[in-house]
């Protein structure tokens, strides 16, 4: 049986309680005493001609008072922590699946008071089938209420997070992709994201990329102030793995347009990417997908220039090479090939040499790799061979064969 709000059991601090009224103080204020009352039971004491503090009976010898405002911050604090209590309570409560009969009420009802319950049942209606979420996406006018209500709710994170779940769970059935990319509906993902749980998070970013569906779209998540930030604030490594592999993914979903490019270059996203690379533990999933987006990245001139201005983070590279997967070994090869051949950069070439490159090359020239990856290895060498004669030898790469390390 699920608790419901009658059932819970709240204790309100001391401190919290006007010594008057003693409820909890809504405004709380402080006499020259140093007690703190409600400013309403106060005023009312004093309004009556007393002159003393009626907790301590000492004479006033004002009868100023002033806000206590840090009491105030923790009564609001400890008041949203019980709200939240309340709401998860009710959630529980009525976590059955409702009918069909029921959810068609319950959609013409999201603009009333109950907004928390009605969601949590449309949440738990859709959860519970793809046929539940077929009947969703057919009532009249159900995406439509969904993406009113995404951009006139305001500040409440446990109610978008409904929101972006029941989004998250319909996103194949939305027709519509751009409703999501309205300005206030972005604005209210960015606050999912900052102070969200985990799983709306990553369900939050899921949706983002969902609806990168061209140019337009792309450049208009990445310029939502603050919103690209936070996905490349996600990559860190300290993050949740699951979280990383999502942002990882919807970074590569819009930096396709070179202005997006540049936006991801300068919110510092190679730094992690190099981490991600360096680190001995990281997964292939994270491995493959920071090489992606470093290959999408070097197609720009700023972002070549960070990537063959860093030796550890090409040597990081080329040690992907043959080392992961054959998706790790493309991306890592082109992004090779895209700096030491295409542009020519000495001080990239002087990496590669020196991390063992052009073995890899040449075993890559004797693999069953793409025809594509055999051609850039194939480029790359005979690039080295110009500048860098003393380093390789004069293999005949149609015969040579050279054992794996």
């Amino acid at each position: 049986m699920g608790r419901g709000r009658d059932d819970l059991h709240i204790t309100v601090p001391s401190i919290f309680r006007c010594p008057i009224s003693l409820d909890v103080m809504k405004s709380p204020v402080s006499l020259c005493t140093g007690v703190t009352y409600d400013r309403a039971s106060i005023q009312r004491w004093l309004d009556r001609g007393n002159n003393t503090c009626p907790a301590t009976m000492q004479v006033l010898q004002s009868k100023e008072f002033v806000p206590n405002r840090n009491l105030q911050r923790h009564i609001q604090i400890w008041s949203d922590s019980v709200a939240r209590l309340q709401l998860e309570a009710d959630s529980t409560a009525n976590s059955a699946v409702p009918s069909q009969d029921q959810i068609n009420i319950l959609v013409k009802q999201l603009d009333d008071n109950n907004l928390f319950s009605s969601l949590t049942k449309i949440v738990c209606f859709a959860r519970e089938s793809e046929e539940n979420r077929q009947i969703l996406a057919s009532i009249d006018g159900f995406f439509n209420a969904v993406f009113d209500f995404m951009r006139n709710v305001e500040s409440d994170v446990k109610l978008i997070e409904q929101v972006i779940e029941i989004l998250n769970l319909m996103s194949s059935k939305i027709l519509e992709k751009k409703l999501l990319l309205e300005s206030n509906c972005l604005s209210n993902i960015l606050l999912v994201l900052q102070r969200g749980s985990l799983d709306s998070q990553i369900q939050s970013i899921g949706l983002l990329k969902s609806n990168a569906v061209d140019g337009e779209s792309k450049l208009k998540i990445a310029e939502e102030e603050g919103l690209l930030q936070e996905l490349v604030k996600s990559l860190s490594k300290e993050k949740d793995q699951s979280l990383i592999e999502a942002s990882l993914s919807c970074l590569i979903e819009i930096t396709m347009p070179k202005t997006v490019k540049i936006k991801v270059i300068q919110s510092r996203t190679i730094p992690d990417l190099k981490k991600h690379l360096s680190e001995p533990n990281t997964s292939v999933s994270i491995i493959e997908k920071s090489l992606k987006l470093l290959e999408t990245l070097s197609s720009c001139r700023e972002g070549r220039m960070e990537i063959w201005h860093d030796s550890i983070l090409l040597q990081a590279i080329v040690q992907k090479v043959l080392k992961v997967s054959d998706k790790a070994t493309e991306h890592a090869v082109t992004i090779l090939w895209c700096v030491c051949y295409l542009f020519r950069d000495e001080k990239a070439q002087e990496a590669v040499v020196s991390s063992n490159g052009m073995t890899k090359f040449l075993l890559l020239m004797q693999s069953n790799c793409s025809a594509a990856v055999r051609q850039m290895s194939g480029d790359l060498l005979k690039i080295f061979r110009v500048n860098s004669k003393s380093c390789l030898p004069s293999y005949d790469t149609r015969t040579t064969h050279i054992m794996p390390f």
